[in-house]
């Protein structure tokens, strides 16, 4: 064990690995945030894939990285590490710029090749000294040869000796960082149940990392992550993409109805239909469907027969899904639609993050088609606002829109495993014997929210016909009548308007007596609450509210808004939100932060910002 003198508490600490796509930084980064939150860490990852389809190995476009941040008080994966683990010359080159100044290097000293470095476009043969690093700031560590000496006895070769680095780069900053390795190595058997000589080859190479580590302690010490109070439970590292897939199950399992998925596969939401294929034990049909439009047609299909139909995309697929979607808004049948937004337009940028679906998931139909468009938080509150799509979808008999985005689907962070007591119960409106007796129509409507009754096919006497034709208000028949479609299209706008009686109502954070207020809608939470945090530490009094409700919004909203001297609203985007908040705010001047690079925000532009539109 090492010496008490080693150890440093820190808060909290940010990692990334990077390496070539091939090099497993994703599984080394994810088994690293498992065991972490397993320790009682809060974490928050961000996962950064190149675009290109396993570029070159070794070019620096081909280099993959991860970031987590663990510890205390954690809701971004930090704007910057203090570890970089560089798998190569390429990865250190392309991610340098996001280390601190002083932070620490761990490094593959073997791969510092002729080769490699040409590939990585050095003109010297000294990375190092090239790039300015400070020497004892940074620990060249002979990874490949280490790795042949630890594998000798194995019987692998060297291309499958080279799978297991980044295993060795993990056992390093596992003790670096005080992780235990009994939790890496039960992760590993987890993974390689099926192939125990991989997992064993595994074991040895991150126990050879940890005792390398050990073995050069005198050089680098070793810090304590502090823990945060939390509620006893079980905890998981979770994705959002995976969260929100759960949470389509809790919703199923509350509601009664059998969960059906028609989607097609699409990046970065293919995982949603990945994970529910895994849930046939829980009654879940998920089917992956020829194109986009099958998919929500699919899924339309499924809702009429009853069940809890859903169908995933990105922001290409929902362009393609938009007329299915405007035929499940007139036939007022209830259908969840999840957008894991990625940068567009067109096939943009597949693995990169943007929130600029907004305006196409409220807008994107033909005609007056109102529906509901929620955005969840971060990867965690996937989980409950797939729940909270479904029970609206469900309670209301309506299309619900779920907005999620590239950097809370792929990241991840510490959830506690829910009660199923945690969540009420969601109340279908069928069609009941009563109603039927008394000559039932298809659009007969709830008097408080104007949602009509679901009729189950192979309900006796509740033959119906649903469809893309406009329906008589009375009758429930086809009818072209100009007044009666005006009364019709009003009776579904206020439809969804009174979905806001169920909403929270907003209660902004920070400086309670601030005239200044931070606005942002859907993943760029955690960001822009640490920013309002550090703004009220520096004396730049703030407020802050996240929306996840933006049609229809809460009904509060407006009212407090409009107290504030100064609105703010920092997106991924050009400012789609702070347009719509403009537009039920015409007396007020909202202004913007506003970033469309593919990237998250950092918590100190949206800081610059702020102080910025304070000081004007």
């Amino acid at each position: 064990m090492l010496q008490s003198t080693n150890v440093k508490t820190i808060d909290k600490v940010v990692v990334r690995f990077a390496g070539d796509s091939g090099d497993g930084m994703q599984l080394a980064g994810n088994i690293f945030s498992n065991v972490s939150a397993g320790e009682g860490n809060l974490i928050s990852t961000f996962p950064d894939y190149p675009a290109e389809i396993r570029a070159p190995q070794g070019s620096l476009s081909g280099v993959s990285g991860y970031q987590v941040s663990v510890g205390k008080g954690v809701h971004t994966p930090g704007d910057s590490a203090d570890v970089l683990v560089a798998m190569n010359p390429a990865a250190l080159k392309t991610n340098l710029k996001f280390l601190k100044p002083g932070g620490i290097i761990v490094c593959d000293g073997d791969s510092f090749t002729p080769s490699n470095l040409q590939k990585a476009e050095y003109k010297t043969d000294d990375p190092v000294s090239e790039l300015g690093i400070d020497p004892n700031r940074i620990l060249l560590v002979p990874m490949t040869t280490l790795l042949k000496h630890t594998l000798a006895d194995s019987g692998m070769d060297q291309k499958a000796m080279m799978k297991c680095k980044n295993m060795l780069a993990l056992g390093l900053i596992c003790w670096l960082f005080d992780r235990p390795v009994d939790r890496v190595l039960a992760r590993l058997k987890a993974k390689f149940a099926k192939k125990p000589a991989v997992y064993e080859a595994n074991a040895k190479v991150v126990q050879a990392g940890w005792d390398y580590g050990h073995n050069t302690h005198s050089s680098l010490s070793t810090y304590r992550i502090e823990t945060e109070s939390v509620a006893p439970g079980t905890y998981v590292d979770v994705n959002g993409n995976t969260a929100t897939a759960w949470g389509l199950v809790m919703a199923s399992e509350k509601s009664g109805r059998p969960l059906f998925l028609g989607s097609y596969p699409i990046t970065p939401a293919t995982d949603i239909l990945h994970e529910l294929a895994k849930r046939k034990d829980l009654g879940v049909k998920a089917c992956q469907m020829e194109d986009e439009i099958a998919g929500v047609c699919s899924a339309i299909g499924a809702s009429y027969a009853g069940h809890l139909a859903v169908t995933s995309t990105s922001g290409p697929g929902l362009a393609l899904k938009s007329e299915g979607i405007g035929l499940a808004v007139m036939a007022e049948l209830p259908l969840v639609v999840i957008d894991v937004q990625r940068g567009g337009p067109s096939t943009g940028l597949p693995t990169k993050t943007e929130q600029t679906d907004l305006m196409q998931a409220l807008y994107g139909r033909n005609g007056e088609s109102p529906l509901c468009v929620l955005a969840a938080a971060s990867p965690t509150d996937c989980f409950n606002m797939a729940f909270e799509a479904a029970r609206i979808a469900i309670e209301h008999m309506t299309p619900v829109i779920l907005l999620t985005d590239a950097f809370i689907a792929n990241g991840s962070s510490a959830w506690r495993v829910p009660e199923e007591k945690d969540y009420p119960e969601i109340k279908p409106r069928f069609v009941t014997p009563e109603m039927l007796e008394n000559g039932w129509k298809p659009f007969d409507r709830d008097p408080e929210t104007f949602a009509r009754f679901w009729a189950i096919p192979g309900m006796e006497k509740a033959m119906h016909r649903v469809g893309g034709l406009e329906k008589d208000f009375d009758t429930s028949v086809i009818s072209t009548d100009g007044p009666n479609h005006e009364r019709m299209v009003e009776c579904r706008r206020r439809k969804i308007a009174e979905i806001a009686r169920e909403v929270p109502l907003v209660q902004p954070m920070g400086d309670a007596d601030a005239d200044t207020i931070l606005i942002g809608w859907g993943g760029t939470y955690g960001h822009l609450l640490t920013a309002c945090n550090e703004l009220n530490a520096t004396g730049h009094p703030c407020a802050f509210w996240q929306f996840r409700y933006i049609n229809p919004m809460p009904s509060n909203a407006l009212e407090v808004l409009s107290r504030y001297k100064k609105i703010i609203v920092a997106e991924l985007n050009t400012g789609m939100f702070a347009d719509y908040l403009q537009m039920h705010l015409p007396g007020k001047e909202i202004l913007r932060i506003n970033k469309v690079e593919g990237q998250p925000f950092l918590v100190k532009e949206i800081v610059d910002g702020v102080v910025k539109h304070m000081n004007a």
